[in-house]
């Protein structure tokens, strides 16, 4: 597994006031989850997609690896940062994953069409249509669904 691109410093002690347990769980965790990383065939066209998906913005290069996170947060906050790594054959042998994105500022209807106009197309996965989420695929064709609830940014 990669290192991170960013040194958490005091980000974690920045954090840990801002975030109450529910009442009966520890204020703290065993651990969690601060990156994702996607291998990809070009990281440049992927990240591109994914700050325009999120909103967020390229924090750190390594190599042909891109870090993406939430503006001025960086690795260590609260939302998870995602690594594009480059690769030739990013499917074998990998952990079947997906992301699942919810619109912030928006209906459901108007964030797809966001999403189709940043690169996205409808992916068939077998959905009945009585979903309440849209399965979409981002350029390289990894699939990700649009979730219906409006969640704050």
């Amino acid at each position: 597994m990669k290192a991170s691109l960013r040194d958490p410093g005091s980000l974690k002690e920045a954090f840990t006031d801002l975030y109450e347990p529910e009442p009966g769980y520890p204020r703290t965790m065993a651990c969690r989850i601060t990156e994702l990383i996607l291998d990809c065939a070009d990281p440049v066209r992927m990240a591109a997609f994914w700050c325009e998906v999120l909103g967020y913005v390229e924090i750190g290069k390594d190599g042909e690896d891109i870090e993406i996170g939430p503006p001025g947060v960086g690795f260590g906050g609260p939302q998870p940062t995602l690594i594009l790594s480059r690769s030739d054959d990013p499917k074998p042998g990998k952990l079947p994953l997906h992301l699942d994105v919810n619109p912030t500022d928006r209906d459901q209807d108007a964030e797809l069409e966001r999403l189709l106009a940043a690169g996205a197309r409808p992916a068939d996965v077998g959905q009945t249509g009585e979903e309440s989420w849209h399965v979409l695929a981002d350029p390289e064709g990894n699939v990700f669904c649009l979730l219906r609830k409006r969640v704050e940014p």
